[in-house]
Parts: C-alpha cells; sequence; structure tokens
C-alpha cells in the first residue's frame, strides 16, 4: 500500500528546496512542468519522466511527445522508460534521494514501489472536480455530458484509479462555446497554479489531505474512435455537448450523402423536426433538428479534407433542406 499522507506530509516548514520528479507526455502537461521550472526557489526538477517516442506523419518517423521534447530543449533529466514495472527504472527512480513525485497525463500506472519513492509522496493533477470523472478523460467526459463546472484536484496518489486523497481544488466553469481543447488550456493553466499552490503549501508544512467523498463518484474512461458518432436524438443542448467534448479527438462525426463530417463547430438554434433532418443550409449555418430543438453545425471537414467554414462547405458539398444527417 501507498503511505499515508497523514504520517508522512511534513507538518513544520522545511526551509529547503523540493527534488521533484515529472511524470508527464502531452502538451496538457507543460504548463505544470513550465510552472515547476519558474519556481528554482521552491524546487528543482531532477528527472522528466515521458511515454516513449511514436512514429507519426505520412512517413511514420519517430517524433518525441511533447513533454519529452521540451525536456530535451531544456537539458534537463529525460527517462522515456517503455516498462516501469521492471528493469532499470525503478532503482533509477529511487537513486535520486526525491522529495515529491508530480504526474499529470503521464499515461502508465504506477506501482507502489514508485509512489512509495519519494519522501513525501506522488502528486497527481487531475483535470476534474473529484470524485467525478476519476480516470483517462475528465475534460472530454465532464463537457460531453453538459456539466456547467469542472475543474482541477491536486491528488495523494494510491493504487486506485483516481481515489487518492485530495489536496487542493480549483474550479473553472465551462462556457457554451468550449470544446475540449479550448477547456483543456484553461485546466492546465489552472492545473499548473494550483500545484505550485499545493507544493508550497508542502514545503510550509500546512498541506493537507481530504479523503473524497463517496458520493457523485463518476469514470471518464479512455475516448474510443465510436464515441465520436453523433446521434441528433437527444436535447439539442446534450447534441452540442457531446460533439464538443469529442472536439478534437475523437472527433464528432454526423453522416453525410453515405459518408462521414467531422464536426469542428457547432452550437444550439431553433427549429422542430424529426431528429438529424436538416431544416436550413445558408451561410450562417447548417441547422439540423434534434429530439428536442435543434443545432447549427458552422464548421465542418469532408472525408480526406480540411476543415471548412459552412460557407465554404456549400459551396463544394450543397446539403438539401430535408435531407437526414444522421449515421446510419
Amino acid at each position: 500500500m501507498a503511505n499515508d499522507p497523514r504520517t508522512v506530509l511534513p507538518s513544520e516548514p522545511l526551509n529547503r528546496v523540493l527534488r521533484v520528479a515529472f511524470f508527464g507526455t502531452p502538451a496538457l502537461a507543460l504548463p505544470t512542468l513550465n510552472a515547476l521550472l519558474d519556481r528554482p526557489d521552491l524546487c528543482e526538477v531532477v528527472l522528466v519522466v515521458a511515454q516513449p517516442d511514436k512514429p507519426s506523419g505520412r512517413g511514420r518517423k519517430l517524433s518525441p511527445p511533447p513533454v519529452a521534447a521540451r525536456a530535451t530543449e531544456l537539458g534537463l533529466p529525460l527517462l522515456q522508460p517503455s516498462k516501469v514495472r521492471t528493469g532499470a527504472f525503478p532503482e533509477a527512480l529511487e537513486a535520486l534521494d526525491l522529495d515529491v513525485a508530480v504526474v499529470i497525463a503521464y499515461g502508465r500506472i504506477l506501482t507502489t514501489r514508485h509512489l512509495q519513492t519519494p519522501r513525501y509522496g506522488c502528486i497527481n493533477v487531475h483535470a476534474s472536480l473529484l470524485p467525478a470523472w476519476r480516470g483517462a478523460g475528465p475534460i472530454q467526459w465532464a463537457l460531453a455530458s453538459g456539466d456547467a463546472q469542472t475543474g482541477v484536484t491536486t491528488m495523494w496518489m494510491e493504487e486506485g484509479l483516481d481515489t487518492g486523497p485530495m489536496l487542493r481544488v480549483a474550479r473553472e466553469e465551462i462556457r457554451p462555446d468550449d470544446t475540449a481543447a479550448t477547456l483543456g488550456q484553461r485546466l492546465a493553466a489552472l492545473g499548473a497554479r494550483t500545484l505550485i499552490e499545493t507544493l508550497e503549501l508542502l514545503v510550509a508544512g500546512r498541506l493537507a489531505a481530504v479523503d473524497q467523498p463517496e458520493a457523485g463518484v463518476s469514470l471518464a474512461p479512455m475516448l474510443r474512435k465510436e464515441d465520436g458518432r453523433i446521434d441528433f436524438g437527444g436535447p439539442a443542448r446534450a447534441v452540442s455537448a457531446h460533439a464538443r467534448g469529442m472536439t478534437p479527438w475523437p472527433g464528432a462525426v454526423c453522416g453525410y450523402r453515405g459518408a462521414e463530417l467531422k464536426i469542428h463547430g457547432i452550437g444550439e438554434a431553433t427549429g422542430i423536426g424529426p431528429p438529424g433532418v436538416v431544416l436550413k443550409a445558408d451561410a450562417e449555418g447548417i441547422v439540423v433538428a434534434c429530439a428536442e430543438g435543434a443545432v447549427v453545425l458552422t464548421r465542418l471537414q469532408p472525408p480526406g479534407k480540411r476543415a471548412l467554414d459552412v460557407a465554404d462547405f456549400l459551396n463544394g458539398y450543397p446539403v438539401e433542406i430535408g435531407e437526414s444527417l444522421r449515421l446510419s
């Protein structure tokens, strides 16, 4: 079992700089890494851990993930282990005399041995108001489910899936036009600030851990391609929220004459008709009926093409009033 924060966290000021290992992989983690590097008075990043390079682009050339690229750019010690449970990695971590490990969107499960290695444990920056949306896709599922508010929780890590005691919580309103990309950018910045506040309290000897509530638990599983399929058979608000939550990945898609269209811009509109049927199509948008109300599509991407504003889309891809955009 991971150590208990109530017995491990300091109760007196440390009066020294923390030795920190940073675990992260995607661009979402970069603001937190940069925030740590901007505070040499608070901490020293002695190691960056990211997932291995992966093939990308038409040539399938190996490319480093954003966190690894940033660490290389700055000359920071970097490890990208293909295996974290066995081999040299656990020993390398233990040799660093770590105070804290900071984890944000690393993408691998840490073992009890990893969690016990830093003197003051491992702190996860999780993009939800725990216990809501535990798992790999908290930003997307909070938005797709129509939540009015989300946020960031710094959490003491234990073996369960995002079940550890909470350290700090910061809230963020979800805007009517948010996509997972825009909301993710704000949460990344908020997470960086919240993590710094967490470490400041730790160094001051005033960081307290609070158990997560038993009520309000929800899961945010890793997104699949099929999660992006849009069914107009719900209320317009829910249809719009779902599409925006799936943008940019896996991409919200609707039907178009036997093909699929990727939706890049969507909002609520007025109108009544059978779900999925086009009520209006002009330069202002394609209005599609839902079970309750309607949505307006303002930016679309045809198969194999770039995304187009609706006026440009209609120039090459006519849409008739009365036709259906439901997927078969």
